[in-house]
């Protein structure tokens, strides 16, 4: 008997092992990206700050696009990595060109729409956020550049999705990394003018983002050029198999839904706050910063989780991904702690940098101060949501779960907060940062209960063409 627990234990150590050698590796890449991609989100900040406080409130509302069209980038690539992951699990290359094809097509139709809102009415986009004059014409200016990133971001942002999907997250976080570089140096060319390049300011911040996007893309096509088993081709738009079509709608577009609505919804948060004052757009463009940064461990391993729990559910491996996904949840709270620390110690140095108005100054304080715990709620939530729930075939759960968390309770408070009982700036903010804890019990309890764990593939899809 001494024997077989000795035994036991030391496959379970092995497993461990195995597990977080997995993990790690896709880990690591992934979060390199989300820091290089915040590392240029705070570029704009920090440069626009020797510009003015007007121009760092503009961006940040007019970013507030960027944001929903993330989301719905984001939907359709964790939507097809959540059957491209498992297909790769089960290596069958067909279904996956097939998976991505259609997901491209959702994309560059959503491109396209807001790329044509960018360039015929910024103006309007912009009032949806603030009523302020100078904001709303920094920002037309500002979207109609970036229009051009629209189209391009559209379809990196697909095959980049289906390349992490299949392991290949090294080229994807190479490409990022190529892109971001690029933007901070013309940021920095743009906005200061250097090397005899026009001051551009706002409209600097735009031009640099969405060259690097065409850069990127280029990238992708020298990629694909050099890939056995997997191109970015527009001609996968057109492939058919009603099975695998069905199954995306049935599975990805709850996960696309679930991200625009939250998405939406997040973003309303800055309407919110955009009529509460330019203070508060101010200090909120720090604290955004500084919350990407103290979240990236936390949405690294969510990725990771998902794709690592897909390819083994794809094996077939079950109650193997039942083992990783409580391994997963155990790095994301150590990875939540972490980034609510990295919050307090960035907290001395942001208020110091930070060349607000002492309106502004005090409201960034408590603010980073209340993003410090919020991260792990975020943590959570995401990495359940987003990834374990995901790489079971699991979307309608967090679609429902955060429409009705978001729409039914944190933007009605937020509203009725800031506009009704006419609450204190802090405490309409505080209020607003309940809503990840607030879905907590349904959420565990969902994962507690098993019923997410699904393998979603299908046999003999060559059938179907």
């Amino acid at each position: 008997m001494i024997s077989n627990s000795m035994d036991r234990k030391n496959e379970s150590y092995t497993e461990k092992k195995n597990f977080y050698q997995k993990i790690m590796k896709l880990v690591v890449p992934i979060v390199l990206q989300n820091l290089l991609s915040a590392a240029v989100n705070s570029a704009d900040v920090v440069m626009l700050n020797y510009v003015g406080q007007s121009s760092i409130s503009a961006v940040s509302l007019a970013a507030q696009y960027a944001s929903i069209l993330f989301m719905v980038y984001y939907g359709l690539g964790t939507g097809a990595t959540m059957l491209c992951a498992q297909y790769y699990g089960k290596k069958d290359f067909y279904a996956i060109r097939v998976v991505e094809g259609i997901a491209l097509r959702f994309s560059v139709v959503v491109s396209v729409l807001f790329a044509a809102a960018a360039v015929f009415i910024p103006e309007g986009m912009m009032q949806v956020f603030t009523a302020d004059e100078e904001l709303v014409s920094l920002g037309a200016v500002y979207l109609r550049i970036l229009s051009v990133s629209y189209l391009c971001w559209g379809l990196t942002e697909i095959y980049l999705s289906v390349l992490r999907s299949m392991g290949r997250v090294v080229i994807s976080t190479a490409l990022n990394a190529m892109a971001f570089g690029l933007n901070i140096l013309l940021n920095a060319v743009f906005i200061f003018g250097l090397f005899g390049a026009p001051k551009m300011g706002v409209a600097g911040v735009a031009l640099a983002t969405s060259l690097s996007r065409l850069t990127e893309l280029i990238g992708c096509f020298i990629v694909s050029f050099r890939s056995q088993d997997l191109k970015l081709k527009l001609s996968y738009m057109f492939f058919k198999n009603k099975l695998l079509f069905r199954d995306f709608v049935r599975l990805s577009l709850p996960a696309l839904l679930n991200d625009v609505s939250w998405g939406v919804a997040f973003s309303t948060y800055s309407v919110i706050l955009g009529h509460l004052g330019n203070d508060v757009v101010a200090a909120n463009s720090f604290v955004v910063v500084v919350r990407n940064f103290g979240t990236i461990l936390c949405f690294g391993v969510a990725s990771a989780g998902g794709i690592l729990l897909g390819n083994v559910i794809g094996e077939n491996r079950l109650e193997d991904a039942r083992r990783y996904a409580s391994h997963i949840m155990k790095l994301t709270v150590a990875s939540g702690l972490l980034g609510g620390i990295l919050i307090l110690i960035a907290m001395p140095f942001v208020l110091r940098f930070a060349s607000v108005s002492d309106t502004a100054r005090h409201y960034l304080k408590y603010m980073l101060l209340i993003n410090s715990y919020y991260v792990m709620g975020a943590a959570v939530n995401t990495t359940l949501i987003a990834g374990v729930f995901r790489a079971g075939g699991d979307s309608k759960f967090g679609m429902i779960c955060d429409t009705i968390d978001m729409w039914c309770y944190a933007v009605p408070l937020g509203f009725l907060a800031a506009f009704v009982f006419k609450l204190p700036v802090l405490w309409v903010y505080f209020l607003l940062c309940t809503d990840e804890f607030v879905k907590w019990p349904w959420v565990i309890k969902r994962y507690r209960s098993g019923k997410w764990l699904n393998n979603i593939t299908r046999d003999n899809l060559m059938e179907e063409t």
